[in-house]
Parts: structure tokens; C-alpha cells; sequence
């Protein structure tokens, strides 16, 4: 495995070397980040280049990096993510790009170069709000069309902003502010001597 890792990011150096900005090597993966403007040249590189060949697009998601890991955050917020898989290399890269602006998080599509971004992308425009530049049908796959916000934005509330209901009057379903109250819940904890066999 060490030598494999050892040949792609090789590979990756001499390759699309100058536009990495981060290459990270952990628990025998890595992780390359690139900058938003280069997110699609780099995606085709990877794609089409003989010494790489990754054909396969196997996830693509967003990421929402406010107050990450429990802590403040310096940098952009939110982030495209993209899984790739090498049959030809038997390899794997995560390809990472952040969106420049937190107002109006955008990076391109890269539909053109793996088909199977589609509804991926469509996904994380939906979850977190991200635009993807050139995406040919860019429109919620997962919540209603008339939902608002988005719910995996770590600001967004729990409860949501309205609710639907099927109104016996107007005999169709109808939107609502949210009627449910806000509380907390904390789990209670049952401590028994010897639980589980442990002394």
C-alpha cells in the first residue's frame, strides 16, 4: 500500500503539480485541495491524464466547515469534496476545492467531465447552497421546491422555518410557520455497577 500511495502522489506531483495548494497523506489516503478557479482543469487532468486515469467519480458532496471540529474556522466555508477512483491504476484521490465567497458559495461543474456529478451536484446545492457553474439542470433534488433555506448548513435550525400540513378546508397541503417548541433534550445516563461484566 505505502508504495502504491508512493507512485500517485508522485503521480500527482509531476502531473497537476503547480495547481495543488494542499496535498495531504493520512491513514493511507490522500487528499489533494485545489483552488476554485482550477477545480474543473483539475478534475479534467485527473481524469484524462495517461499516467492517472481516474474514470470514476464515485461521490461528490458539500461541506460545511463553520465552527468545524467545535472550533472557530479561518478560511473559506464551504467546500466541494469529490471521491475518485482509478480502475485502469487501482487507485483512489479525494479532490477538494473550496468555494472562494461564503455569501455565494460557487465552484464549477464538472458534469462534463464525470456524467455521474449530476445529481451529486445537485445534492449539495439543495444541502448547503453551493452553485456549480455550468450544471445544465441545477435545481433541489431532495427537499420541496418551495423549501426554503438549506438544511445542512450548520446555521440552519433544527426544527426548520415552516411546516406542511394538509389543510381540510382548502383541501390541498398548505405552509406554516414552524409550531413546534424549541427545547433541549438530555439524554439520561444509567450507571450500574458491573454493567456488562466490567469490574
Amino acid at each position: 500500500m505505502t508504495q502504491k500511495l508512493d507512485n500517485l502522489q508522485a503521480a500527482l506531483g509531476a502531473t497537476p503539480g503547480e495547481r495543488i495548494k494542499l496535498l495531504v497523506r493520512a491513514r493511507g489516503e490522500i487528499t489533494i485541495t485545489v483552488p476554485a478557479e482550477r477545480y474543473l482543469e483539475t478534475a479534467r487532468l485527473l481524469q484524462s491524464h495517461e499516467a492517472l486515469k481516474f474514470e470514476q467519480l464515485v461521490d461528490l458532496c458539500g461541506v460545511d466547515y463553520a465552527d468545524y471540529r467545535n472550533e472557530p474556522w479561518e478560511g473559506p466555508r464551504y467546500c466541494v469534496v469529490s471521491h475518485l477512483l482509478s480502475v485502469a491504476q487501482n487507485w483512489r484521490v479525494r479532490l477538494k476545492a473550496f468555494a472562494p465567497d461564503d455569501e455565494l458559495p460557487q465552484v464549477a461543474s464538472v458534469t462534463g467531465v464525470w456524467s455521474s456529478a449530476n445529481w451529486f451536484e445537485r445534492e449539495a446545492f439543495d444541502m448547503y447552497g453551493i452553485i456549480f457553474d455550468g450544471h445544465v439542470d441545477l435545481r433541489r433534488i431532495l427537499t420541496d421546491y418551495g423549501f426554503i433555506g438549506h438544511p445542512m448548513r450548520k446555521d440552519f435550525p433544527v426544527s426548520g422555518h415552516v411546516e406542511m400540513r394538509y389543510d381540510e378546508q382548502k383541501k390541498r397541503v398548505i405552509y406554516q410557520p414552524v409550531t413546534i417548541e424549541p427545547r433541549e433534550v438530555v439524554p439520561r445516563v444509567v450507571r450500574e455497577d458491573h454493567y456488562g461484566g466490567i469490574k
